[in-house]
């Protein structure tokens, strides 16, 4: 921009070699301080887990002043200190293998090129406020490749048509919050109520309908922005001006994963290729349902996280773990409403969305953790356990967002049923009080007893805080909704979690107070045979196992047995008593159309 003073931290990024997955970066330093530190993340907001970024540097970084190289002294796991003079110009260039093809780090082959800045871009200390320039150099590729182009929510300086050039970021944290996606992709562009939008998709195969992606994608986002900022909402100023003026959508389309991570003007997501929508389909595949829930889920957060966020989160940092205890909102509030403006959207009807509810109820019910741990403890212990699940997880803990989620609708069903207003109410509050700024549990609080007309500490304490079960039972039928109790699955039945393949019965997980438990099973086991008395004779009958449910057809009306394990190579007799039968689990179905649809409809 003419007349706009120089920015001071410039990184060039550039292929350096694409089969062996290298990036090469140049970082030049306008004024650096004398004894310069720099230093990479060791995590990426939004993903609650230390991931140690630098460990996919080749090499230290190397450094000159002019012509000059200069010292540079590893000072920990992710930060160097060079042996700068004041004032000169300092030049930092070092090399980053990309292979992780998640929405988290970075990644580059033949066939795209991915990354976040927390990967590729060192922070300068003392100058995370620094406006930055990032050139990002279009790859060499091999005759015959198509083309690559680039998307990316940064602001452009001089790109050419296929997006490669420069931009700028105002600060370091516009750098981390922008991810840039490379390839050959679909594309495309729409208009959301003045607000330009772009959806691109890496890895779509030959039927994937994109119309249909838009059009529903489309629907989603305009829901959304109504919903915060109602029938007025609009791009540009004003006191129904929404928050972004631009987004970009980034989405990879691979054989098998699924996730997304929320940005302030994009979201970057992973998919499998067949939950994608198909041309000419007469019904969509049920994995696209899900794929919406995800769009809706990280376009949701452009309001929830990353403008409404945690006071602890006003200002990252990047060196080191950032607690809050609050999760359960940022998360499960946005869980709670990414199926349900699906609803409101039209993407999904009553039925799609109460199948959809009860799966998270039978998540959470069929958790034990959730009697052990509260929301906000599991928020606090996400850098422990959420991210890193073991054999005992689900025994320890609770997940913040399908827990939070259930919190959220208990709010919103009590304070619909009190006749006063509703979860959507307070959510438009909290906007309203913290100008779209940071929160905390006060304030969360403040705006439920604006909105409910009487404090809601007690349920904030009992539903968010403590482990008390939620009155879903109460409060679900009092909007239309009937619960019926149907006989568990087996495995939860038998308090199990297995893992079924190849015709292997392999346990993953033993749930606390189950009968397994207590016959003895543990993670890792394989479940090879069982075994039952005879009509006739006290002698045992073995039958091997290929899947669970083989096992009722050969135990009869049997009620006793014994399993035959495969522990660290031995072998294994455990007795088993079969479960009672008493193990339920719920079935949600619409009872009453008129109050279920004030509910769902808004």
């Amino acid at each position: 921009m003419a007349g706009a003073a120089a920015p001071g931290l410039r990184y060039r990024i550039a292929v350096a070699d694409l089969n062996a997955h290298l990036y090469e970066v140049t970082l030049s330093i306008d004024e650096p301080a004398a004894e310069q530190v720099v230093s990479l993340p060791v995590w990426i907001p939004g993903s609650y887990l230390v991931r140690e970024f630098a460990r996919n540097l080749q090499g230290a970084p190397r450094a000159t002043q002019g012509r000059r190289a200069v010292a540079v002294t590893q000072l920990d796991k992710a930060s160097w200190r060079i042996a700068t003079k004041a004032g000169q110009a300092l030049v930092v260039r070092y090399v980053v293998c990309a292979y992780d093809n998640s929405v988290r780090t970075a990644w580059l082959d033949r066939t795209r090129g991915f990354f976040n800045g927390t990967s590729l871009c060192l922070r300068v200390d003392g100058q995370d406020e620094s406006p930055c320039q990032i050139e990002i150099v279009p790859p060499a590729l091999p005759e015959g490749d198509a083309p690559w182009e680039l998307a990316t929510a940064l602001r452009p300086v001089k790109i050419d048509r296929r997006g490669f050039g420069t931009y700028q970021a105002a600060h370091y944290d516009e750098v981390a919050d922008s991810p840039v996606e490379m390839g050959a992709f679909w594309s495309a562009e729409f208009d959301v109520l003045g607000v330009p939008h772009r959806f691109v998709v890496a890895g779509a195969p030959p039927s994937f309908d994109g119309d249909k992606l838009i059009a529903d994608t489309r629907a989603i986002c305009e829901t959304q922005m109504r919903f915060w900022h109602g029938d007025k909402a609009k791009a540009g100023k004003g006191p129904h001006a929404l928050p972004h003026d631009r987004y970009v959508f980034m989405l990879n389309a691979t054989d098998d994963g699924y996730g997304g991570l929320e940005h302030r003007h994009s979201t970057a997501l992973i998919c499998t290729r067949r939950d994608l929508p198909r041309r000419g389909a007469a019904r969509q595949p049920e994995g696209y349902t899900t794929l919406l829930g995800l769009i809706s889920h990280e376009y949701f957060h452009t309001w929830n996280v990353k403008r409404l966020r945690p006071a602890e989160f006003a200002r990252y940092d990047y060196t080191r773990e950032n607690y809050t205890r609050l999760l359960w909102f940022f998360e499960g509030f946005t869980s709670y409403y990414d199926d349900l403006l699906l609803r409101r959207a039209g993407c999904i009807d009553d039925a799609t969305y109460l199948k959809l509810l009860n799966k998270t109820i039978n998540q959470v019910q069929q958790t034990p953790g959730a009697a052990v741990q509260s929301v906000g403890d599991a928020s606090f212990d996400a850098w422990i356990r959420y991210y890193r699940p073991d054999e005992q997880t689900p025994n320890t803990t609770v997940s913040y967002y399908t827990k939070g989620a259930l919190v959220a609708l208990c709010l919103d069903l009590t304070l619909r049923r009190e006749g006063q207003g509703s979860l959507d109410a307070v959510m438009r509050e909290l906007w309203r009080t913290s100008e779209g700024g940071p929160i905390d549990e006060a304030a969360i609080a403040a705006a439920l007893a604006h909105v409910g007309g009487r404090a809601y500490t007690n349920e904030l304490s009992r539903w968010a805080n403590g482990t008390a079960k939620l009155p879903l039972r109460d409060l679900l039928p009092a909007h239309g909704v009937a619960i019926h109790d149907d006989p568990a699955q087996l495995a939860q039945a038998l308090g199990l979690r297995v893992d079924e393949n190849g015709g292997t019965v392999k346990v993953k997980m033993v749930l606390r107070g189950g009968v397994a438990e207590k016959a003895g099973f543990a993670a890792g086991d394989e479940w090879l045979a069982v075994e039952a008395a005879t009509r006739s004779a006290k002698a045992a009958e073995g039958w091997r196992i290929g899947k669970l449910d083989d096992i009722p057809l050969y135990l009869g009306a049997a009620r006793k047995c014994v399993a035959l394990l495969a522990r660290d190579r031995r072998l294994m007799r455990l007795p088993l008593a079969w479960p009672s039968g008493d193990t339920r689990t719920w079935r949600l179905a619409g009872s009453d159309a008129e109050r279920l649809k004030r509910w769902l409809q808004g």
